[in-house]
C-alpha cells in the first residue's frame, strides 16, 4: 500500500466553479494555468503542485482521492473544510 504521493489540485469556493473548471480541463485546458489563475491555495502559484506528502497529512476526503483513486485523472469536485477541490494524483509509492 502506498504511503507517499505527489498530487496537484485546484481549490475554489463553490462546487459550480469547480465543475466549470473541470469542463475546461476536459476540453484541453492546462491544469497548471487554471490553478495559477483560479486556485485559492498558495500551491496555485506552482500550478497547484503540492509536492510529495504522506498518507494522513491531508484531510481525509483529500487523502482518500489521492491514495485510492486512479492516478493521472482529475477527480472531483471534492468538498473539504477548505472548499472544493479538483485533484490529480501524479504518482504514489
Amino acid at each position: 500500500m502506498a504511503n507517499r504521493a505527489c498530487a496537484r489540485h485546484i481549490l475554489v469556493k463553490t462546487r459550480d466553479q469547480a465543475e466549470k473548471l473541470k469542463k475546461q480541463l476536459k476540453l484541453g485546458s492546462d491544469f497548471g494555468k487554471l490553478a495559477k489563475k483560479h486556485s485559492l491555495c498558495p500551491s496555485g502559484k506552482r500550478g497547484g503542485d503540492l509536492g510529495e506528502f504522506r498518507r494522513g497529512e491531508m484531510v481525509k476526503a483529500f487523502d482518500d482521492v489521492v491514495f485510492k483513486k486512479p492516478e493521472l485523472v482529475v477527480h472531483g469536485p471534492v468538498k473539504t473544510k477548505f472548499g472544493w477541490h479538483l485533484i490529480e494524483t501524479i504518482y504514489r509509492n
